[in-house]
This record gives C-alpha cells, sequence and structure tokens, in this order.
C-alpha cells in the first residue's frame, strides 16, 4: 500500500484541531450536545489522523481500530484518580487532552468519528492510486 502523504497527514491533523477548538471555545451558539458531543468526535479524529500519519502504510481499518483502542483506553483512564492526575486534568491542557469525567456516550462518539474519519481516509488513498 503507498503511503499517506504526509503533508495531507499534518494538514487534516491541523484542520481538525482547529474544528475541535472552534466548536468547544468559540461563541458561536451550538446547542450544548454539539459542543460536547462534537468536540469528544472531533479529538477521536484528530487521534484518527495522527495514527493514519504515524501508520502511513496501514489499511484505513486498521488504523481505526488502533485509534478506536487508543480513545477508548484515555476514556477508561479517566477513572482512575490521583493527586497529580486530578492536578493535569484541572488544567486546560488536561481538559483537551484528556478529559474529567468518564462518559460512555463519549466513547460512541469516538467511534462514530474514527469510521468516519476511516472512510475519508480510504477514499483519499483511492484516490492517490
Amino acid at each position: 500500500m503507498k503511503p499517506r502523504p504526509v503533508a495531507r497527514s499534518i494538514a487534516l491533523i491541523l484542520v481538525t484541531v482547529v474544528a475541535g477548538l472552534a466548536v468547544r471555545f468559540a461563541r458561536i451558539g451550538l446547542p450544548t450536545a454539539v459542543v460536547k458531543y462534537g468536540g469528544s468526535a472531533l479529538w477521536a479524529a484528530m487521534i484518527y489522523w495522527i495514527a493514519s500519519a504515524v501508520l502511513a502504510r496501514w489499511r484505513p481499518g486498521t488504523v481505526a481500530l488502533v485509534s478506536a483502542t487508543i480513545a477508548t483506553a484515555v476514556e477508561f483512564f479517566k477513572l482512575y484518580q490521583s493527586p497529580g492526575m486530578d492536578l493535569f486534568r484541572a488544567t486546560l491542557a488536561g481538559k483537551l487532552l484528556l478529559g474529567r469525567y468518564f462518559s460512555g456516550w463519549d466513547i460512541v462518539a469516538y467511534w462514530v468519528a474514527i469510521m468516519v474519519g476511516a472512510l475519508v481516509d480510504g477514499k483519499l488513498l483511492r484516490g492517490q492510486g
């Protein structure tokens, strides 16, 4: 399989990060559910694009499995409590990277976003052939 172009991967990561920050922080009147789960979905999409850049020769389905595993593990990691982790989770970086509270619905949002990312990735890969 041809590797994904690095420039495209970087562009997709950056666009996803900007969109995620806009959904979470821009005061554009989005419904609360869109802010909450849209941000979660875009975070998971970012994980997919990072994994697809690192695993540039892997098939989208395999990258999706790796990404879903990472995203789900991070969500379950929220159940681990310690003073140091709680302090980090209270920072902006901690909120953006790890989140604060466990939610099964976040896992659903992650998996949907990762599946969409894999479908888009597959179409892009077929187009470069």
